[in-house]
């Protein structure tokens, strides 16, 4: 899903194209798009953009008589910039946004279509959208550590909940978490000052690296490879891979539709965190540090390296069970 880095560069290149451009119309490809219907969505149909803003994840078209549209990409929505009344993809395509210098098309990856775009009118019902988050960028140390301490979560869980940080996601919160050297599974109530100074150095760090990182990597153009997996990120979807830090092995921990990606030498100080179905498969046999998990993966490697079987002499006879028989 694209978090604060994607949708701050993606507002940056739309803000070039269509500020002060009327939409002249909106093309809906897919009817599970549109989420609202008052007002109609034909009342933006010639409306000049005065801005755009930024709601948590959400991306804030301001037009003409007080009318906002409000476009959620969710996970596998993607914008594209191309000419004027250009033809939607037909699998793909859920919108065309037309402007007389261009069309921003939206595409959704996928047979979930979980993109949304709504028309509102007012302040007051784009407020409804904004589900209470921090902005990073913005609070000083005081205000991150209240709303780090605000609920007792996993820090996992407390940086992605939208009520407690704004346009935090799975990817960079795997990045913030190995920068800050803080385990995905620390309790957030149980936090020192310094780890919280940690973890608001490392947020911020990451999220304007980033940022400059896709800035640099659109330039004039338009950002067309938005994608939760970079080869260029530490920790996130690179498991089995070196930690850049210490050299150790990426680890990850699946969990319904998403995995958390850590490494155990420079997080939890050597210790592997159970991942929920695999754990409950091996049982007493899933490895606890790094050192087992080097030692299991040598075993199976290596068969000299695994205990040999107990010899059995050549005439002995296989112990036979005494055979039992249910009474009628």
């Amino acid at each position: 899903m694209p978090e604060y880095p994607d949708v701050t560069v993606y507002i940056d290149c739309l803000a070039r194209r269509v500020v002060g451009q009327p939409l002249e119309q909106v093309r809906l490809a897919s009817p599970f798009l549109l989420r609202s219907a008052i007002p109609p969505i034909s009342e933006a149909r010639g409306k000049r953009v005065l801005g755009l803003r930024r709601i948590g994840k959400r991306i804030v078209f301001e037009l003409e008589s007080e009318l906002f549209l409000v476009l959620h990409l969710m996970v596998a929505g993607r914008l594209h910039w191309k000419e004027r009344a250009a033809k939607l993809p037909g699998r793909l395509g859920l919108a065309g946004f037309d402007f007389p210098n261009g069309t921003l098309v939206l595409t959704e990856a996928g047979t979930k279509k979980r993109a949304s775009l709504h028309l509102v009118r007012g302040e007051a019902d784009l407020d409804h959208f904004d589900r209470g988050g921090i902005e990073v960028m913005d609070a000083p140390f005081e205000e991150f550590a209240a709303a780090v301490r605000k609920e007792n979560h996993t820090l996992k869980r407390t940086l992605t909940d939208p009520r407690i940080f704004s346009a935090i996601g799975n990817a960079y919160s795997d990045e913030i978490l190995h920068r800050a050297r803080l385990s995905p599974i620390r309790l957030s109530q149980q936090m020192s000052d310094e780890e919280i100074g940690r973890l608001h150095e490392a947020t911020r760090w990451v999220l304007e690296d980033w940022t400059r990182r896709l800035r640099e990597e659109a330039g004039d153009g338009f950002p067309e490879k938005v994608t939760a997996f970079r080869k260029e990120m530490a920790v996130h979807g690179q498991y089995g891979k070196p930690c850049p830090v210490c050299g150790s092995p990426v680890q990850r921990i699946r969990h319904a539709e998403n995995e958390t990606n850590y490494c155990a030498r420079c997080q939890t100080s050597g210790k592997l965190l159970a991942d929920r179905a695999l754990s409950r498969l091996l049982r007493s046999d899933w490895p606890r540090t790094l050192e087992e998990l080097e030692e299991h993966r040598a075993a199976r490697a290596d068969p000299a390296a695994r205990p040999e079987a107990p010899s059995v002499a050549p005439d002995a006879k296989p112990k036979r069970r005494a055979a039992t028989r249910r009474r009628a």
